[in-house]
């Protein structure tokens, strides 16, 4: 008798096993719908994601000259250019000039909004074209006549004011004609996110309005196009940008270039392209179990198969090259179809929403996230399959012919837990070798593994808990229990698959619901109700009197305000220090500076010692705890702030912790009181009201404000949270629709754990049945043990999800953390509705079976 062995040489090992395999898997795909569907939907949000953020910064990159609008661009805070930065940048080609600041705009009704003023010159815009409607040349919409200055403006504004063109309104001391509404902007990216709706007008038109006053918040942006030789040039730029330092070394510049036209905006991208690929990581984990389960309930069906093979002489070794096979092969066809949908994203997006997406997304296939993305697939089949697949090499064939009654545990031989150990650091090392954020990917990496481990402990514990129950008289709850815990039982499979969706899921809401709770509930005790900015240093008596006069039982705090961006730290430049991921961000722009000789309310120091009120020696300063910590600077070092063209070097005398949920005035940064003497600046005020306020006294406030000092502009606090709460909304919904990839994934391996298990059912059903046993009373006891088992799993997904969105909300946003009862219960209640319901779905289907076909064949 000839065996397997016998009929190949061992060079051909690989060859048969591919040949048997496929053999295998002409009979059809039955049993591994799950692992197919598991596979593709994790790989499918991998590709997705990094197919979708390469297409985006494609279109970044490629349109980056007009996004910034020029070859370079070289802001200015509080201040124009000098004669000489000007002529400077005049020298080297083609200047644009354009000023954003913020104001007040009164209609003819005398209602007030607050408006953010772009005032551009007769070049903008030198790259694209401004979308306006109705259409017309800008200089033509800008043109000063009939005693009015030409503006466009944003639609809300005309909604907010109840204007349309052809109206006027009232800006400081100008007046305006509402030509046209702006659609859109073609630098509109890279000048960032304002408070209020847009008015676009002439540069003439903001000098008449009087608004710019010495130490306005207001920011010049002058943007150059080389000429035409050099223009998108990238090494004739980076050449007039060094000439422009070694001129000009304390302009104080801010500079960009077509490559990080808007770096604030492609930091964000990048983040929350690492966040929903770890999403799509997170799912293709969950979708691990739903391939363990597959395999093992494949294995578990063929085991007729599998002895019959060793039977004839096959080893241990070659079974499991068999199965591997198959495996791999399932993976890859798992893989390419999460891929081809994955890499169609990009395309659907922009052929659906094209022409209303704001950003400038380029669809294009990228063939190294496909791949990224294909080896992820590869490697979570591996690291979860190799360990029901080692199981096969060593067990004899009688225990395959008995394993339909009896389950002995055994653990795979040493090579298959090296091999699949080696897999698993190889999917650790992909994960966080290639992540933007190290530390962050490196603790997803090890939450996972420790989620895994306390949910396979949640499970023995529920099955030792269930063993250790004295037995119940009531007919149902003892075969619940019994089921919990008996061998081959479910308990496993449905709290590793159930559990991990439960905890992502919960994180979702609870942090949903404190985002909500903070944008758009009631405001803190004592927090501001308006915000007043550009009050003229000489009128900041007079302002804070005339607030006193009109809300009298208001608090009112006033202080003084600059503009400075840090270009040294410790004698360090800024862009040589390495700052940590959550504090790089004060080094990105200018920052906000303030003067006194008391500790600021809200501030405490922990480090250091604050000067005397009278202090007026060298100048000192005071840092935000977090953000020194992040620099690496401590007390004693030095620090460089360019404010109005001059380095100001302080030595920081100490560290202080900040209340910023208060929405209190507060700054990183505070000088002692002598440190800016004699630089022109404004104050900024602040009016906290005793009780509750209303839209009608608020409203009246601001129009009072207006009318007795134009210059100034009032901020709703509000308002503001409510602009910042819509899109936190529009943040919290992305990750919603993302994180439900890992809903979807749990969900379907859960339905194939209760699949795999439909044969152990089909058996234990027509044997209770044959005892006696009703439907009606089996239904019950199935029902119970879902329920249990859904109850136990509920309870941990809530307290791991609870515990994960507590940490990030405290730790990563700064932001207070409150519990949401009924969203975890809203979560518990559809745990147990899903267990339940998809445990009954499949056990009716067992009832089903006659008692007949299934005894005969035992």
């Amino acid at each position: 008798m000839s065996t397997i062995a016998d009929t190949a040489p061992r060079g051909s090992t690989l060859s048969l096993a591919i040949r048997f395999a496929l053999r295998e898997l002409r009979g059809g795909l039955r049993g591994f719908y799950v692992f197919i569907a598991c596979i593709a939907l994790g790989v499918m949000a991998i590709a997705g994601v990094g197919s979708v953020a390469g297409s985006l910064s494609a279109g970044l990159d490629h349109q980056g000259r007009t996004l910034l609008g020029g070859d370079a661009s070289f802001a200015l805070i509080q201040r124009e250019a000098s004669k000489e930065e000007r002529g400077f940048l005049d020298a080297h080609g083609k200047v644009s000039a354009t000023a954003i600041m913020r104001g007040m705009a009164r209609s003819p009704s005398g209602e007030f909004a607050l408006v953010d003023l772009k005032a551009v010159d007769g070049n903008y815009p030198m790259l694209g074209a401004v979308s306006l409607e109705p259409k017309m040349p800008v200089p033509d919409l800008l043109i000063q006549r009939d005693g009015a200055f030409g503006a466009g403006a944003d639609a809300v504004l005309l909604a907010r004011l109840g204007l349309k063109a052809g109206d006027r309104v009232t800006v400081g001391n100008a007046t305006f004609e509402i030509r046209s509404t702006v659609e859109a902007e073609p630098d509109k990216l890279a000048g960032g996110v304002g408070l209020g709706p847009r008015l676009l007008v002439s540069e003439a038109a903001l000098r008449a309005t009087g608004l710019l006053q010495p130490g306005t918040l207001v920011r010049w942006i002058y943007r150059l196009q080389l000429p035409d030789a050099a223009s998108g040039d990238e090494r004739a730029t980076q050449s007039v940008i060094e000439a422009a330092q070694q001129a000009l070394p304390e302009a104080g510049w801010e500079v960009r270039t077509r490559g990080n036209a808007s770096p604030q905006l492609e930091r964000n991208i990048t983040r929350f392209t690492q966040f929903l690929s770890l999403v799509g990581l997170a799912a293709l984990l969950v979708g691990g179990v739903g391939v363990a389960n597959a395999i093992k309930s494949h294995l578990d069906e063929r085991r007729d198969v599998i002895a019959t093979f060793k039977a004839l002489g096959a080893t241990g070794r070659e079974v499991f090259t068999i199965y591997l096979t198959q495996v791999m092969a399932l993976a890859i066809l798992g893989s390419l179809i999460g891929l081809a949908i994955g890499a169609a994203l990009p395309f659907i997006i922009v052929g659906l929403f094209g022409k209303v997406l704001p950003l400038p997304v380029e669809a294009t296939f990228h063939a190294g996230e496909l791949a990224l993305s294909f080896v992820y697939g590869l490697l979570t089949a591996l690291a979860f399959g190799l360990w029901p697949l080692g199981r096969v090499h060593d067990v004899p064939v009688a225990a395959l012919f008995r394993e339909g009654v009896t389950s002995e545990f055994h653990w795979p031989r040493r090579r298959y837990l090296v091999l699949m150990a080696s897999v698993i650091a190889l999917l650790v090392a992909v994960a966080v070798g290639l992540a933007y954020d190290k530390r962050v990917a490196a603790v997803f990496v090890a939450s996972s593994v420790g989620v895994f481990a306390v949910l396979r402990g949640v499970a023995s514990m529920l099955m030792a808990l269930a063993r250790s129950l004295p037995r119940a008289r009531f007919t149902m709850l003892r075969l619940a229990i019994a089921n919990i815990h008996r061998p081959g039982a479910l308990t496993p499979s449905v709290v590793m698959s159930l559990g991990l969706g439960l905890a992502v899921l919960v994180t979702i809401t609870q942090i949903d619901g404190n985002l909500r709770r903070q944008f758009m509930a009631a405001l803190p005790e004592h927090a501001p109700s308006f915000y007043f900015i550009d009050i003229p240093a000489a009128e900041a008596p007079r302002f804070s009197e005339f607030l006193k006069q009109a809300a009298p039982a208001a608090n009112v705090e006033t202080v003084p305000m600059l503009r400075g961006r840090i270009v040294a730290a410790k004698g360090i430049r800024a862009e040589d220090l390495k700052p940590s991921t959550d504090s790089a961000w004060v080094l990105q722009s200018d920052r906000g500076l303030t003067y006194t000789g008391e500790v600021p309310r809200g501030s405490t120091v922990v480090d250091g010692t604050w000067w005397d009120a009278g202090y007026s020696g060298p100048p000192l300063v005071s840092l935000e705890k977090k953000i020194a910590d992040g620099l690496g600077v401590k007390v004693g070092d030095d620090i460089t702030v360019n404010v109005l063209g001059r380095d100001i070097t302080a030595k920081i005398s100490n560290l202080r912790t900040v209340d910023w949920q208060s929405l209190g005035i507060n700054f990183v940064l505070v000088y002692s009181p002598k440190a800016f003497a004699g630089a022109p600046h404004t104050d900024i005020a602040t009016l906290t009201e005793a009780g509750s306020s209303n839209a009608a006294s608020d409203a009246k406030l601001i129009k009072d404000v207006a009318a007795a000092f134009p210059m100034v502009t009032s901020v709703r606090v509000r308002e503001a949270l409510d602009s910042i709460g819509k899109v936190v909304t529009n943040l919290v919904l992305a990750i919603r629709g993302a994180s439900s990839v890992t809903l979807i994934s749990a969900i379907l391996v859960l339905g194939g754990a209760l699949a795999a298990g439909h044969r152990h059912r089909v058996y234990d059903a027509v044997i209770l049945k044959t005892l006696g046993a009703t439907r009606a009373r089996l239904l019950g006891a199935y029902a119970l043990e879902y329920l249990l088992i859904g109850l136990a799993t509920a309870v941990f997904g809530v307290a791991a999800g609870s515990i994960a969105a507590w940490q990030i909300v405290t730790r990563l946003m700064t932001l207070g953390f409150v519990w949401q009862a009924g969203s975890a219960a809203l979560v518990v209640l559809a745990a147990l509705t899903v267990t339940v319901g998809l445990g009954l779905a499949g056990t009716l289907l067992a009832l089903n079976q006659k008692p007949a076909n299934v005894l005969r064949n035992l």
